[in-house]
């Protein structure tokens, strides 16, 4: 999605300015609380929400509330789950959050300590399930990264719809490492490199499941092809081919 000019100079302007202010509140130590009162100020002036009428701690889900929430009119956006700066986000964290949301029928949802944040998408099925879009650490990176530019506007004021927000968890699935991870080793990508690796040797038979096993213990770093993300890959790619091989099958029907 293409981001309006202003939208990108005040979030390349302010997140640099959020850097210094996130550092000095990590040296500090600062409480969960005093984390929240940054993380408003940051939904206000990064993201453009109005701060007294779009953002707030008030939003109760079966009896507790949220650290916050971003409302527009009628429209829960998504909820923002606050950890005070110096505690690392831990899978307990994430479930907390997740159930925040599933609880409201909420899909979108911000797991941070100010510094360190981490985008889920909420998947209403059964069970209910998860995947982590965007992951990003503030003090890390640069203000004008390309990602969390791009991140940070479809979850502006002015960027966010429901088609954005599909349109980049899209394109977040897809060019995900583990995404390249799987595809490296299906059929199509197996038979291209064959093809030049006989350039390079012309006499030598190159078998797939020589090749395949190759990538998968000397090549891929193990953590691409192994543990959820990695399993979610490649269903995804499975999905594709599936969806792809209907989509010709009725073509020749036609």
């Amino acid at each position: 999605m293409a981001l309006p000019k202003k939208v990108v100079e005040r979030l390349t302007l302010n997140l640099k300015r959020y850097q210094t202010i996130l550092a000095d509140a990590k040296n500090r130590d600062i409480s969960e609380s005093d984390t929240v009162v940054i993380l408003a100020d940051m939904l206000a002036e990064l993201l453009g929400y109005k701060k007294y009428l779009e953002i707030t701690t008030e939003f109760a889900i079966r009896g507790t509330y949220v650290d916050l929430a971003v409302k527009v009119g009628d429209d829960v956006r998504f909820l923002v789950e606050v950890k005070a700066i110096n505690i690392d986000l831990k899978e307990n964290h994430v479930k907390q959050a997740i159930d925040y949301g599933a609880n409201h029928g909420i899909e979108w949802v911000v797991l941070t300590n100010g510094a360190v944040w981490q985008f889920y998408k909420i998947h209403f099925d059964k069970p209910i399930d998860k995947s982590l879009i965007f992951e990003v650490d503030l003090l890390q990176t640069t203000a004008k990264n390309t990602q969390l530019i791009e991140c940070f506007g479809n979850l502006s004021r002015e960027g966010f719809t429901q088609s954005s927000m599909t349109a980049f968890y899209q394109q977040q699935q897809a060019t995900s490492k583990y995404s390249i991870g799987a595809l490296l080793t299906t059929e199509a990508v197996l038979l291209t490199i064959k093809k030049e690796l006989k350039k390079l040797s012309p006499t030598s038979k190159i078998e797939d499941d020589f090749l395949k096993n190759l990538l998968l213990t000397d090549v891929i770093k193990r953590e691409l092809i192994e543990g959820e993300q990695a399993t979610a890959a490649i269903e995804l790619i499975k999905k594709c081919a599936r969806a792809q091989a209907r989509l010709k099958a009725k073509a020749v029907i036609q």
